[in-house]
């Protein structure tokens, strides 16, 4: 099923008559006609839209909508309510009481499916955000303080530049955003920009659904694909409508255009926006955490096993070889023991630095453990590894390190820290029945194989073959 749906009508013929239109379009329908009853069955089920008529028997269809935004579990239930007529003011009132929409008998049904397609495709979005959010919280991450609300960018789009005016004019005195006038040519080429939060567009501007066509276009282009999209379509084509919410319009209003009306619904799709544009950046923040080493700011261990799956499986499938180097912090302990921990931070921030910084664009350097890192370099020569392996060693060794002040110390210190380097190289058809595991064990081999040797150096394997 794709959605659940309830609805609430105390006329028995009207409310049959909508089951079976949506039934039709496979939802999951309940009815009732009280709304007390509604109630219950909306806090027992958990709908995922809900269709009021205005008028009820035991209470009105806007009383009941406001109960039940104030509920808490379903405040994010989207309502739409339903008419006996169009009538503007019925429908700013059932905007201010939390409702999507009002929607006017006789009902269009193409119309009335593409609105329940809209608002439950954005609310499985907007659920499945806040679902990563709560894994992010989960796994510990912060809270980030209460910021600043900025005013919101508001791009309009009309068919002339008069009604654009006019439409300015009448939002300037509604609103507090930064509303702009553009054209169908500027919208496009500000989606390789910084994108507005909003646009109101007209479904059809120089030419019939010419409106359309653009926001088709604002669609696919990465910097307005999030970006509010707000259609104005004609009341007696309500097919455009469809077609707008179907093509991703986030709303629609219509021709003539009822400014207050429009002001709801921008401030509505304002808050849509910047919460959506919260919870995807704090799932891309959680995810970057995820891989990322804290204090380094390089990756950590999970993602450098998996980019060395990757590499691995590359190498042997275009038979080219690849290196693998295990780099170990020489007697770091000691710099914990006599400069403190934040010292041996420090060390940890520089030598990851200098590693960084002497390495390809192409390679990768994460923190595994305590004070041990790896590198990964891709499609290299052993010569070549080799040679990139005594690279970093020197470059640590040349990069003295400059402490900061410690409680026995009347002024900075300055140390020199070297490294010890395990390093293997393969690929090919012959490596093709090594583990990863097998890999990694050389490595570390080879790694204890130059602490052995006195510390600073490399050792180096090559196809399983050691040398110091």
């Amino acid at each position: 099923m794709p959605g659940k749906l309830l609805v609430i009508d105390d006329d028995t013929a009207e409310r049959a008559a909508l089951k079976v239109k949506l039934t039709s379009a496979a939802y999951e329908v309940s009815q009732t006609g009280s709304g007390k009853e509604a109630l219950r069955i909306a806090r027992r089920d958990l709908p995922d839209m809900i269709l009021l008529d205005n008028t009820l028997p035991d209470m009105s269809g806007l009383d009941l909508c406001r109960r039940l935004k104030t509920d808490r579990r379903m405040a994010e239930v989207p309502v739409i309510m339903i008419g006996s007529r169009n009538d503007p003011t019925a429908r700013i009132a059932a905007l201010e009481a939390g409702a999507e929409d009002m929607i006017a008998r006789p009902l269009d049904d193409l119309a009335l499916l593409a609105r329940i397609r809209s608002i439950l495709r954005a609310r499985g979005v907007a659920a499945e955000l806040a679902l990563r959010e709560g894994t992010r919280q989960a796994l510990g991450f912060a809270e980030p303080a209460g910021e600043f609300v900025q005013a919101g960018r508001i791009c309009l789009i009309a068919a002339d530049q008069g009604t654009a005016g006019l439409w300015r004019r009448e939002l300037m005195d509604r609103l507090r955003d930064r509303i702009e006038i553009c054209t169908p040519a500027q919208a496009l080429r500000e989606a390789g920009k910084v994108a507005p939060d909003l646009f109101v567009i007209a479904a059809d501007l120089s030419r019939d659904g010419e409106g359309l066509m653009l926001l088709s276009e604002l669609r696919s282009r990465p910097a307005t694909r999030h970006a509010g999209i707000i259609m104005a379509v004609d009341s007696a084509v309500p097919a455009s409508a469809a077609m707008a919410l179907d093509m991703g319009a986030s709303d629609i209003v219509s021709l003539p255009l009822d400014f207050t009306e429009l002001a709801l619904r921008l401030k509505v799709q304002l808050a849509r926006k910047r919460q959506g544009d919260r919870l995807r950046s704090r799932v891309r923040d959680g995810l970057q955490m995820a891989v990322t080493d804290p204090l380094t700011g390089l990756y950590n261990r999970r993602y450098a096993m998996s980019h060395l799956a990757r590499v691995r499986e590359r190498a042997i499938a275009a038979e080219r070889s690849f290196a693998v180097m295990l780099i170990d912090l020489d007697n770091f302990k000691q710099v914990n023991d006599t400069h403190g921990h934040t010292a041996g931070d420090q060390v940890l921030k520089s030598v990851a630095g200098t590693l960084g910084a002497n390495l390809r664009a192409v390679d990768l350097v994460a923190r595994i453990g305590g004070e041990e890192f790896i590198a990964i370099l891709p499609n290299i020569l052993p010569e070549a590894a080799l040679k990139a392996a005594e690279r970093l060693r020197a470059a640590v060794c040349a990069s003295p390190i400059t402490l900061p002040h410690v409680s026995d110390q009347t002024g900075p210190v300055s140390l020199i820290q070297t490294v010890s380097i395990g390093l293997v190289t393969g690929g090919g058809p012959e490596e093709t029945e090594m583990s990863l595991a097998e890999l990694l064990h050389r490595a570390d081999k080879r790694l204890y194989g130059a602490k052995k040797r006195g510390r600073n150096r490399v050792c180096v394997s090559a196809s399983g073959r050691a040398a110091a």
